[in-house]
C-alpha cells in the first residue's frame, strides 16, 4: 500500500528551496510537473513578490538552466524552472524511491510537502537519504491515502468521526477520564454500549487507515 508523508524543512536546507528564495509574505506554491524528455519540469506560482527581480535572482543560480513566466495575474505569476536536481538531496531522496511530490508550498523560512511513496520501505529509505542531524526536517504526520469509496476522515463514517471528536473534547481518554461512555451516550442520543462500539470500530478504521499493518482491510 502506498504511504504518504506530510514534512516540513527549511527552506535552506536544500537546494531548492534555495534557488526559490523568497522574502517577507511571498510564497510559492508547485503547480505540478511537465515531463520534457526525460526530465520533469514544474511550474510554480509564485504570490506577492517582485516578479522580475525574483526571476533574475532564480535565472542566476549556477544550478538553473532556465526559468521563464509562463503566465502573469494581478496578485500571482506562473512560471517554470528547469535544473540540475542532481545535486538537490532532498529532490534527488524523492526520486530515488519513487516519490511523487503531491503538494509544496514555500515561505522565506520553510516549505512544506506532501509526498506519496509506494510502501513504507520507500519511505524509510527516503528518510535515511534525506535527513541528517542538525537539518531543519520535521515530520508532521504519515498515512495511508484511504481508498476512494471512503469518507475524507482516514476510514472514519461519520458517526465514528463525530463520537471519537466528541470523545476528545469531552476527556473521555484523558486520566483521569473527563466524562464517562453514558454522558457522550446522552450527548449522541444513542445508547451506551452503542457509543462503546462505534468509539472501538472508529479506533480500528482509524488504525487500518494511518498505519502500517499487514492482513485484510477491515
Amino acid at each position: 500500500m502506498s504511504v504518504i508523508v506530510e514534512f516540513r524543512v527549511s527552506s535552506g536546507d536544500f537546494e531548492l528551496g534555495q534557488i526559490l528564495s523568497v522574502e517577507g509574505n511571498s510564497t510559492i506554491e508547485l503547480e505540478r510537473l511537465v515531463p520534457l524528455g526525460d526530465a520533469s519540469v514544474p511550474l510554480f506560482w509564485i504570490h506577492s513578490t517582485v516578479r522580475d527581480s525574483f526571476l533574475e535572482s532564480v535565472q542566476d543560480h549556477p544550478s538553473v538552466d532556465d526559468a521563464r513566466v509562463v503566465d502573469i495575474f494581478e496578485d500571482r505569476t506562473l512560471f517554470t524552472l528547469q535544473w540540475d536536481a542532481n545535486q538537490d538531496r532532498l529532490i534527488s531522496a524523492v526520486r530515488e524511491n519513487e516519490g511523487q511530490i503531491l503538494s509544496a508550498i514555500g515561505t522565506s523560512t520553510t516549505w512544506k510537502m506532501d509526498v506519496r511513496f509506494p510502501s513504507h520501505e520507500m519511505l524509510s529509505s527516503f528518510s535515511a537519504a534525506a535527513e541528517r542531524p542538525g537539518d531543519g526536517l520535521e515530520v508532521i504526520r504519515v498515512y495511508n491515502p484511504g481508498k476512494p469509496d471512503v469518507q475524507p476522515w482516514y476510514g472514519l463514517t461519520e458517526p465514528q468521526y463525530e463520537a471519537l471528536t466528541l470523545a476528545i473534547k469531552m476527556g473521555y481518554y484523558e486520566i483521569p477520564r473527563g466524562c464517562t461512555t453514558k454522558e457522550l451516550a446522552d450527548e449522541l442520543g444513542i445508547s451506551d454500549q452503542a457509543v462503546t462500539e462505534r468509539l472501538r470500530r472508529a479506533i480500528v478504521a482509524l488504525v487500518t487507515y494511518t498505519l502500517p499493518i499487514d492482513g485484510e482491510d477491515r
